[in-house]
């Protein structure tokens, strides 16, 4: 006899002389069978009785529909395109959706994460059942502890609020019960045996006015539920958070209620010794030791062959058990979470997404296929990827499961198709990735996903993403692919690149290249679009005599291009209006890669480097018609040296003495070579003294906007 059977008071001891814990949990075993029988027992009837009845209904609507409507020639038209009448309407609705599945419905939208209601819900019931463990823990932890008492319930404040909390439990399980797709998988929920072994206790105990601990810590076990009510309030976003929490919980609920037991069967003793055996132990007591001592063992070898085959034993057996046991547990436990097939609620409608299935693509589809504004969607969204999803987007399917299931699968296999029931579904979404590097290849993924769900199911309804327009004629190909039906494959418009294209030009001005001087403006304007995809709007008109500037927008071809005119572009960038700067009729003639339009070699350019304010000898207007002497494409006609400098302009006229037009032909005859990367000026070396300008060389160049360096010389200069 145990000392703490002992330490019983007399009335205690008249209390267990007759143990009733059985009845406590004959109520549980009771309620579990009673509510596995009657839903065998629903599921038979319905698959005798009304399934029959529905398809014979259904077959003559269908039926109704074809020999009511003909087309003039006397054809039948198909019933998906017939218009229905209001009778046939109402037989129609009454066949697809019922009671039932209007409760089952409401019922999911209730307890689900989606809905604020659900959200509160969910969180109201987790608040509860850490309040029932609460007042679990302190019915254990008063001194007069034990595991049947004979207390009233009227006399018992704990009992009271504890039914409290059962009766909302109660309530919300019937809800669970109505939302569950299959109810057999339902009653056999862990959750769901929480309830069989905490509710019905707690009525027993006020109809015999007795009390037993029972099997009330399984309440801990709702502290697995942690990591999906973090994530329906949207604290938990990451992957690592996500399985961290889970791991956390499933530990510490596995703990206590591992405690529990202990707790339990220590303070109770063995049925067979008429509980004489019992041992006092505290809650708290028993978490430490499950924690600390759960290895120690209370059977041990007394000779010495049986301890020294033990020691090699040991080590073997380690061996084995820990190779052993996770493979076991992996074959054991290897059903496909995502696994099994589609089944869904007779007359409820489901479409099928397929293709680029990642958090980001699944989150933006459904934030608008289930936009709160679309109020009336009763459409089930099925997803089949071949890929497992992991832990952010299954939180997100959690927060959708009344909307959305997923499948694990492959549209190019017709067993998965079967599996997510394609052939019933109204449509089939293919998602494409649109941040793909190789547009052209994910097109072609998708479009061999298409044939291959045409191939199965012709009549189906197939909108695929594309992202090159020009794929979207490969699927005219296919014999089934029909617009009239409602295939389509939408994509980004060209016009929309197009818009997005001209919205972000901006106006630039640049100096056009000495290949357009003498040419007409439209000319002008013809040869830069083309050939340099840049649009000339106008350009500036020079008047030398009133030194003024106009800007002259779309001219006529009466405007003739002279030389250093200043022109207006439409264009995305400085660096594109530049090529209208560095075109030359002679090194750009056969350069078609507008790219490969770059600052050239040539003797001209140089007149126009940039930096610098090149030098254009301009002409005046004169009634004589007689040869005159050009340098630098420009012409001398004057006498008398006089410098023009025109405000506002790059270009500096200057007209010259005739007697030095030897000298400047001479110095226009002159090589001009440049470096590697054509920006600077290169010579071969050369003695200062052949560096040294004369005078009528000096003339020649207008030194503006130039680089002066200054040499100091000493005696050991070379």
């Amino acid at each position: 006899m145990s000392r703490a059977y002992m330490d019983l008071t007399d009335e205690e001891r008249k209390c267990l002389e007759e143990r009733k814990y059985w009845c406590f949990l004959l109520s549980s075993i009771v309620t579990f069978c009673v509510s596995m029988l009657l839903v065998v027992v629903w599921r038979i009837i319905t698959h005798l009785c009304f399934q029959p009845r529905d398809r014979e209904m259904i077959t003559q609507i269908d039926m109704e529909a074809a020999a009511g409507f003909k087309s003039p020639t006397g054809a039948i038209i198909s019933p998906l395109g017939a218009a229905k009448t209001p009778e046939m309407k109402a037989k129609e609705e009454q066949v697809q959706i019922g009671w039932m599945t209007e409760a089952k419905d409401w019922a999911g939208e209730l307890i689900s994460g989606q809905s604020m209601t659900g959200r509160i819900l969910v969180v109201l019931v987790f608040l509860l059942s850490i309040g029932s463990l609460v007042i679990y823990f302190i019915d254990t932890y008063k001194e007069t502890f034990q595991v049947e008492t004979c207390i009233p319930w009227p006399e018992s404040p704990t009992q009271q609020i504890d039914l409290g909390f059962n009766i909302f439990f109660l309530i919300y399980f019937f809800i669970r019960f109505i939302a569950a797709s299959d109810k057999v998988w339902f009653l056999l929920d862990r959750y769901s045996f929480v309830d069989y072994f905490t509710i019905p206790p707690s009525f027993v105990a006020i109809y015999l006015e007795r009390n037993w601990i029972g099997l009330r810590f399984l309440r801990a076990l709702r502290l697995m539920t942690v990591p999906d009510i973090l994530q329906y309030l949207n604290i938990l976003k990451t992957s690592s958070s996500i399985r961290l929490t889970q791991l956390l919980s499933i530990f510490i609920s596995t703990c206590l209620a591992g405690a529990g037991v202990i707790h339990l069967l220590e303070n109770s003793g063995d049925p067979w010794k008429d509980f004489m055996n019992s041992h006092r132990i505290s809650y708290p007591d028993c978490v430490y030791f499950l924690l600390v001592t759960m290895s120690t063992v209370d059977i041990y070898c007394t000779t010495v062959l049986g301890r020294g085959f033990m020691v090699f034993f040991i080590l073997g057996g380690l061996a084995m058990f820990a190779s052993y046991v996770p493979e076991i547990a992996d074959l054991i436990g290897n059903r496909q979470k995502y696994g099994g097939e589609y089944k869904g609620e007779h007359g409820k409608r489901h479409i099928v997404v397929c293709g680029y299935i990642t958090y980001e693509s699944v989150s933006h589809f459904l934030q608008d296929f289930l936009h709160e504004d679309r109020e009336d969607v009763d459409v089930e969204v099925v997803f089949l990827h071949r890929v497992v999803p992991d832990l952010e987007l299954e939180g997100l399917f959690k927060r959708h499961f009344t909307k959305v299931e997923f499948f694990t699968g492959t549209v190019m296999d017709s067993i998965d198709l079967s599996r997510v029931k394609v052939d019933e579904a109204d449509a089939c979404l293919v998602l494409a990735n649109k941040y793909s590097s190789d547009p052209d290849a994910e097109d072609a993924a998708n479009i061999m996903r298409v044939i291959s769900i045409k191939n199965y199911s012709s009549d189906i309804r197939v909108i695929v993403q594309l992202m090159q327009y020009h794929n979207k004629a490969y699927l005219l190909n296919i014999p089934s692919w029909d617009w009239r039906r409602g295939d389509d494959s939408p994509h980004t418009p060209e016009w929309t690149n197009e818009y997005l294209r001209g919205a972000g030009m901006e106006m630039y001005t640049e100096t056009l290249s000495h290949s357009c001087v003498g040419m007409e403006f439209p000319e002008a304007s013809e040869l830069l679009f083309t050939r340099l995809g840049l649009l000339l709007l106008a350009i500036e008109l020079k008047d030398d005599e009133k030194k003024e500037c106009n800007i002259a927008i779309n001219p006529g071809p009466n405007t003739v291009i002279q030389p250093q005119t200043q022109g207006f572009f439409i264009a995305q960038s400085a660096d594109e209006v530049k090529r209208a700067f560095y075109w030359c009729k002679t090194c750009h003639e056969d350069i078609y890669d507008i790219s490969l339009v770059k600052k050239c070699k040539c003797k001209n350019l140089s007149l126009f480097r940039k930096g610098g304010k090149p030098v254009t000898l301009m002409k005046r207007a004169s009634t004589t018609a007689q040869k005159i002497p050009m340098v630098n494409n420009g012409f001398i006609g004057r006498s008398d040296p006089d410098i023009i400098n025109l405000a506002g302009q790059r270009a500096t006229i200057i007209n010259f003495d005739p007697r030095s037009a030897d000298v400047c032909r001479e110095f226009e005859q002159q090589d001009m070579k440049y470096d590697s990367t054509g920006m600077f000026h290169w010579c071969p070396s050369r003695s200062i003294e052949e560096c040294i300008l004369d005078r009528n060389q000096a003339a020649m160049t207008v030194l503006n906007g130039h680089v002066v360096v200054c040499l100091f010389a000493d005696k050991e200069s070379r």
